[in-house]
């Protein structure tokens, strides 16, 4: 589905949608040629219950001439609610059998046009986003039919066109997320992952790829263990944009977790819902698709991304239970739990990274534990951080863009819970607080100084039921999250 902006109402057939906020007149904001339709509009509002309360919907078809045009009426008081709007339409009419529609915004100021349009554009584009590829035998009901959404903006169309520029970035870079976590584990793994990132060059990002080889030059060898079961060689994608021209010398980073599938290793999962971990490199998913959005847009901010990409599998080289590894900062790791991975990943590139770029700030994110979500549900990811304003900054970053994180503790009690009586540590706890003692397991790799965050989006990557702006599936989570941060923080 593609989006114009557009100062009149299109030529071509379509069908027409006028939002209207709580408490207004309907058949005031009919526009003239369907206003003799008031009364059916009315019946149709009250008949739905229809009372202006964002995204909800009524609809009705009025006479003209000697055919009917398909109308709705939507919820929208003003851009807060546009998300919300544009994403109801999309549910309601994506696979309708409708191929246009029109969304009139001449009842609003001029003023308010541009923002409302940029969140309706937004809230539409992100729900349309479907992964039907391999779906070879789709009823023809089930297809998408709608091919353009026109938002009428009248004389304020060039200032929304303008402000709708960045949003339609960001909603690529969700969509490029989207599309690497709902892939299966045979068509991306590491070497398909970078594969595709590879294309951001084009939009100006600096790609470097490091191989196995590179990486045990490098001494990684927590990352190398976890790959060593796998026929797929590991490889460590770093990606880096720089929209300040050198005038910041210090980039904020971004790691990702990349486990492209997780069988668990020796410590094998159960198999029963184990075709899900194809979506275990959603931290990683995300960086790319953060990257992908930050160039789209040209952000005014110096980012490297770093994803680091294995696969987990349980093969006669497999790492074993009780093996010890010794990690790219030299400190040991006793391997307890092979199916503890993510941060066996994750600490050699936060090692890499800082030995590399020396970033002031680093926010990670990683599908690292099941305690995750039975602490916080599938409502909020979790963050841990060691400094306030970091978190304060994700935290309002969450709110804006409705992708939520929730504070969790961290602390020396924890953090002695993963010692290990032949190694530096451990690389599981106990059960009691299990998300906790695996950020204790990072913060260990974090250099003094550096402001850092750990996001354990476990419960946020994928979904069982449609949401407001996604479809089941892969929701994209953490792009949009991190690009409202870099624009909040980095780009004053």
């Amino acid at each position: 589905m593609t989006v114009s902006i557009s100062a009149a109402r299109p030529a071509e057939p379509h069908v027409l949608v006028i939002p209207v906020a709580s408490g207004e007149g309907l058949e005031t904001r009919l526009p003239a040629d369907l206003a003799a339709a008031g009364a059916v509009a009315k019946a149709a509002a009250a008949a739905a219950r229809f009372e202006g309360k964002a995204g909800t919907l009524a609809e009705f078809y009025a006479p003209e001439g000697e055919a009917v045009r398909r109308v709705l009426f939507v919820g929208l008081a003003g851009s807060a609610d546009g998300e919300r709007a544009g994403s109801a339409l999309i549910a309601r009419l994506l696979v309708s059998g409708e191929t246009r529609v029109a969304v009139d915004l001449s009842g609003y100021p001029a003023a308010d046009r541009p923002a409302i349009a940029a969140t309706i554009a937004e809230g539409a584009v992100l729900r349309s986003w479907r992964h039907d590829i391999y779906r070879t035998k789709l009823p023809a009901k089930q297809r998408p039919t709608l091919e353009k959404l026109v938002i009428v903006a009248g004389e304020a169309a060039e200032a929304a066109q303008a402000a709708w520029v960045p949003r339609a970035a960001v909603t690529e870079g969700v969509a490029f997320t989207r599309t690497l976590v709902a892939e299966p584990a045979n068509i991306v793994y590491p070497e398909t992952f970078v594969e595709r990132a590879g294309a951001l060059a084009d939009l100006g990002v600096e790609i470097e790829v490091l191989g196995e080889a590179e990486m045990r030059a490098a001494g990684m060898g927590a990352l190398l263990g976890v790959s060593q079961g796998s026929d797929r060689e590991a490889k460590l994608l770093v990606m880096r944009w720089d929209g300040t021209n050198g005038a910041v010398e210090k980039p904020t980073a971004f790691v990702g977790k990349g486990v492209t599938f997780d069988t668990g290793g020796i410590s094998l999962k159960p198999p029963a819902g184990m075709e899900d971990m194809k979506w275990d490199m959603g931290g990683a998913g995300a960086v790319a698709g953060l990257m992908k959005a930050l160039a789209g847009r040209k952000a005014k901010a110096h980012v490297v991304g770093i994803c680091g990409l294995v696969e987990n599998m349980p093969d006669g080289k497999a790492q074993r239970p009780g093996d010890v590894v010794t990690s790219m900062s030299g400190q040991t790791i006793e391997v307890i739990n092979t199916d503890a991975e993510g941060r066996l990943v994750l600490c050699d590139a936060l090692t890499w990274v800082q030995q590399r770029f020396n970033p002031g700030t680093i926010v990670d994110l990683a599908t690292l534990t099941g305690a995750m979500i039975v602490s916080l549900g599938y409502e909020y990811g979790g963050m841990f951080a060691n400094d306030d304003a970091l978190a304060e900054g994700l935290t309002a970053a969450g709110k804006a863009t409705g992708e939520k994180l929730w504070r969790m503790p961290l602390g020396d009690a924890y953090d002695k819970l993963i010692d290990s009586p032949i190694a530096d540590m451990k690389n599981v706890g106990p059960r009691e607080g299990g998300s906790i003692t695996a950020a204790q397991f990072l913060a260990r790799y974090i250099n003094d100084g550096v402001a850092w965050a750990h996001l354990d989006i476990a419960g946020m990557v994928w979904s069982s039921k449609p949401g407001t702006l996604h479809e089941k599936g892969a929701t994209g989570f953490g792009v949009r999250l991190l690009d409202r941060f870099v624009s909040d923080t980095l780009e004053k």
